[in-house]
């Protein structure tokens, strides 16, 4: 899994009808620290997340899981919200 921060939604009004009423959101991958690390990308929510929220999400075939018992064809998928990010020593 990897941190993330929510910068925005994602609206559709053409989809498959495996994503009928799935919320889409944008997020921005981020390091322990909260700083942006990599491009932002598309991941579907699985746990009612919003704007500005860090959360931890997960990509490859395991994402689609999130949404089980719907089949969701996804590569990303928030899972979970952080409350907080605790790190020791340096790495």
């Amino acid at each position: 899994m990897r941190l993330g921060r929510v910068v925005g939604r994602v609206w559709s009004s053409a989809k498959t009808d495996q994503f009928e009423g799935v919320k889409l959101l944008l997020i921005q991958p981020v390091d322990a620290q909260g700083a942006a690390a990599g491009r932002s990308l598309v991941a579907v929510d699985a746990v009612g997340a919003g704007a500005g929220e860090t959360v931890y999400w997960c990509r490859g075939r395991e994402a689609s899981y999130a949404m089980f018992p719907s089949e969701v064809g996804t590569d990303a998928a928030v899972v979970g919200i952080v409350d907080s990010v605790t790190t020791t020593g340096s790495g």
